[in-house]
């Protein structure tokens, strides 16, 4: 646990959660990473309502029990491994603050092995497992208090470990030489009723396909193996001079390859690089020092672009509503696509939807 395997300052062990309301009222996203050869751990969370992006964030050295999910105000604490945790951020009446118990209804199942090259170097390898559930508990923020029920309420958790580029390294010439043209990302972990489907899809510029999945897992006393459930393919329908997706049908097929298609309804999305971390984001990033004891505390008002900046375009969660064979399920559309790709008729990275 200590001395992982590689000597790569890139390598990191993380998680992430989503929380969200079936009525697209608000979106809660939180998660915790580690970073042993940068000697980092750092954590936060978001809680999306309206316009409004509240966010705490922390961050500290890495000490020696590796089984301290903890930094700063927030905390994640294994009740059951794989079946129950629980996720605390302590705070005042008109901060962020939550305490929720996660619920596993389904079993964790694994994502495709994930493997990125910057010409000819391995920047990116990443394995990860995705599990779906129900919470309870609650989630305070700007004075208002809401209750979370598993029946009201959906939540999935992503866990991922390897090597994965964090800010602060100087990438040189390969950078320099082979900048993508263009980059087109979906991932969807939706829970129904009786059944957790995971639709995963990462193509180039030109719409090749690197990294495919199409999975229905049941519920563990069900009997039923994981099901492939073929090819995906994902039609979206952007607001008119966007990328921003306003519905979206997913097209599988069955083992007997009959069609299968899940149609989603976007109640309102996060960009991952406000307030929560992930690049490009401007304020703060994983895995970077900020020194000892660092926490952060601030709102966004997702309407300012000028506040935003490059933020507001990088990969985004929407919390979804989806329909299968007339059965509503709850879920998360992520989705990023920057630059060609021909598939969607972008041609460049100004390109929009008409």
């Amino acid at each position: 646990m200590r001395h992982v395997a590689t000597g790569d300052r890139n390598a990191y062990d993380r998680c992430i959660f989503h929380v969200l309301d079936h009525s697209g009222r608000a979106l809660l996203i939180a998660g915790l990473g580690v970073y042993p050869n940068a000697g980092v751990i750092d954590a936060y969370a978001t809680l999306k309502v309206g316009d409004t992006l509240h966010a705490v964030r922390a961050s500290d050295a890495l000490g020696e029990d590796r089984m301290r999910l903890e930094v700063g105000p927030l905390r994640i604490e294994v009740v059951e491994p794989l079946r129950t945790l629980r996720l605390v951020c302590d705070g005042g009446p008109d901060e962020l603050s939550l305490d929720l118990t996660w619920q596993a209804e389904f079993p964790a199942v694994w994502e495709p092995h994930h493997v990125g090259h910057t010409g000819d170097r391995l920047t990116l390898e990443g394995r990860r497992f995705v599990q779906a559930g129900g919470a309870s508990g609650w989630i305070r923020a700007g004075g208002v208090e809401y209750r979370v029920t598993p029946e009201e309420w959906t939540a999935t958790r992503d866990r991922s470990w390897g090597v994965r580029p964090i800010p602060g390294e100087q990438p040189g010439r390969a950078a320099e030489e082979h900048r993508p043209e263009g980059f087109h990302w979906v991932w969807c972990p939706i829970r129904f009723r009786d059944r957790f489907v995971m639709v995963i899809l990462q193509e180039d510029a030109n719409g090749y396909r690197t990294l495919n999945e199409a999975v229905v897992v049941r519920p563990e006393p069900d009997g039923h193996p994981d099901e492939q459930l073929g090819r995906p393919h994902v039609d979206i329908r952007y607001a008119s001079g966007t990328r921003v997706p306003e519905r979206a049908v997913l097209h599988l097929a069955d083992a007997a390859r009959k069609p299968l298609e899940i149609h989603a309804e976007l109640l309102g999305g996060t960009p991952l690089a406000v307030g929560a971390g992930y690049p490009p984001a401007q304020d703060w990033q994983h895995g970077t020092w900020q020194g000892r004891g660092w926490v952060d505390r601030r709102s966004y008002d997702l309407t300012d672009a000028a506040d935003l900046g490059l933020a507001a375009y990088g990969v985004t969660d929407h919390a979804a509503r989806f329909t299968l064979d007339g059965e509503i399920g709850h879920g998360i559309f992520e989705h990023g696509s920057f630059g060609r790709h021909d598939p969607s008729g972008f041609a460049d990275f100004s390109s929009v939807a008409p």
